[in-house]
């Protein structure tokens, strides 16, 4: 019997399987790629929500595990994703920078934002108020990632192309039946598709479309992530992503023009050089409305779990989440309750 029925192979589904490695859990993937915001994802860690100046939701915590999981990838797997690089938070008034040093300050905040002010130029862009640094940051590569691993998987015969018919799951006391296959639990990590899943559709997942864009500026001379209304991040060869938006309305995953006059209309207000629009991606993120993830057991079927709602920071989220949701289902270990789909199913009168 396969222990782990692992369904989508984005950011979650892939930390999962990793997990599983580690552990030397047997599992299978299945995914037909029709959801994926992870492919799409920016891929930046940051421990700082800069709009506000607070931490991360245990920023600690993910990052400490989740750079170390990364890692072991790259090595095992031959190739690099995750790239060290620190992020300027562009000073827009002196009020700004008040309010960065008072941020500085709080003991939760002082370990990720530096206390002295980059007045460093770049070539292409103006910035009279100077720059905050936010340390302990970079940016994974996740369609590096995703599609190396996703290859892996396939080579290893474990990964299965083909869209997964929630319906002809048959549920037994100790296992769950799938297409004649027998598995000791199934992970469902399969993002915005949890939509059409008939056993979790009651979460309140809700899909953020994100639009990035992708331009070509020779006389942006800059090396590091700029943060200010939108991120632009240097991707070498002169080419920089640029993103991200954030429409609540619209459920598909094709770009629009809309989107990208948005991020243009951003970006000239940052950089006074001149820039092409060479390509243009969009994505729908998994969000909840309370911003938790969702991880857990379903209240009637006790082999079937999620692994969803990774929003924003997949990239810090899901190696910590998988590893935490593996702990709880191989030993016990409780969830946190921030996370643990019972707060929504407690609410209904579900056990």
């Amino acid at each position: 019997m396969t222990e782990y029925l692992i369904v989508g192979s984005g950011l979650a589904g892939i930390s999962f399987a990793e997990t599983a490695f580690l552990h030397d859990k047997t599992f299978r993937v299945i995914d037909d790629f029709r959801f994926s915001s992870s492919k799409v994802a920016a891929g930046l860690y940051n421990p700082v929500i800069l709009k506000r100046f607070s931490q991360v939701w245990k920023a600690t915590e993910q990052l400490h595990y989740a750079l170390p999981f990364y890692k072991r990838i790259e090595e095992r797997l031959h190739c690099k994703f995750d790239f060290t690089m620190p992020v300027y938070r562009k000073f827009a008034s002196i009020e700004e920078q008040n309010n960065w040093f008072q941020a500085a300050d709080k003991p939760k905040l002082s370990p990720f934002l530096a206390t002295k002010i980059i007045t460093r130029q770049f070539s292409g862009i103006e910035a009279e108020y100077g720059y905050g640094e936010v340390l302990h940051t970079g940016y994974v590569d996740t369609t590096v990632l995703l599609s190396t691993y996703n290859a892996k998987l396939e080579e290893q015969g474990l990964l299965f192309r083909e869209a997964f018919r929630y319906p002809d799951l048959i549920f037994h006391e100790d296992y769950v039946e799938y297409h004649s296959q027998q598995y000791r639990k199934v992970i469902l990590a399969d993002g915005f598709g949890l939509k059409g899943n008939q056993y979790f559709n009651d979460l309140p997942l809700d899909g953020t479309k994100g639009e990035l864009i992708i331009i070509k500026a020779p006389g942006l001379d800059l090396d590091v992530v700029l943060k200010s209304s939108v991120f632009i991040l240097p991707m070498g060869n002169n080419l920089f992503k640029v993103g991200a938006t954030y429409n609540w309305d619209d459920k598909t995953d094709l770009p629009t023009e809309e989107g990208k006059q948005e991020l243009v209309a951003s970006l000239k207000e940052i950089i006074s050089c001149d820039f092409e629009v060479v390509d243009h991606f969009a994505g729908v993120r998994p969000t909840v409305n309370d911003r938790r993830p969702l991880v857990g057991t379903h209240p009637d079927h006790k082999n079937l779990h999620i692994l969803n709602g990774l929003g924003t920071r997949g990239v810090m989220l899901g190696p910590w989440l998988a590893k935490e949701l593996f702990e709880h289902l191989e030993s016990g270990a409780e969830l946190d309750p921030q996370i643990d789909v019972k707060r929504f199913y407690k609410k209904r009168g579900a056990n």
